[in-house]
């Protein structure tokens, strides 16, 4: 009986880490999608702030490493400002870019 119990909680913490999060896999989509604006470790470009007239968010603030998964998600895939959508990560590329947005905290 024992067996079987660990057995099963084995199979679901697998499964748990088949769906986890990739910040490598993160990285490679941030710099083809957002290190124009945001940089390559999330210090604003400050030639783009300047040119959109808009505050680039520093990716590092403890404001924006605050944001839960889901709200860095929806900025994403909905924009924010005048950010627009990022149309070109989806799925769970999406998760990825915020794993990897994670690793760069102060």
């Amino acid at each position: 009986m024992r067996t079987s119990i660990k057995m099963i909680l084995l199979v679901a913490f697998s499964g748990v880490a088949a769906f986890a999060a990739d910040a490598k896999a993160g990285q490679a989509l941030y710099d083809k999608a957002c290190k124009s604006c945001h940089g390559a470790d999330g210090t604003p470009n400050a030639a783009v702030a300047k040119m959109m007239k808009v505050d680039v968010p520093d990716l590092k603030s403890p404001a924006v490493q605050a944001l839960s998964e889901d709200d860095m998600k929806k900025v994403i895939t909905d924009g924010k400002g005048k950010m627009k959508p990022v149309k070109t990560v989806t799925g769970k590329d999406i998760g990825d870019v915020v794993a990897f947005v994670h690793t760069l905290k102060k």
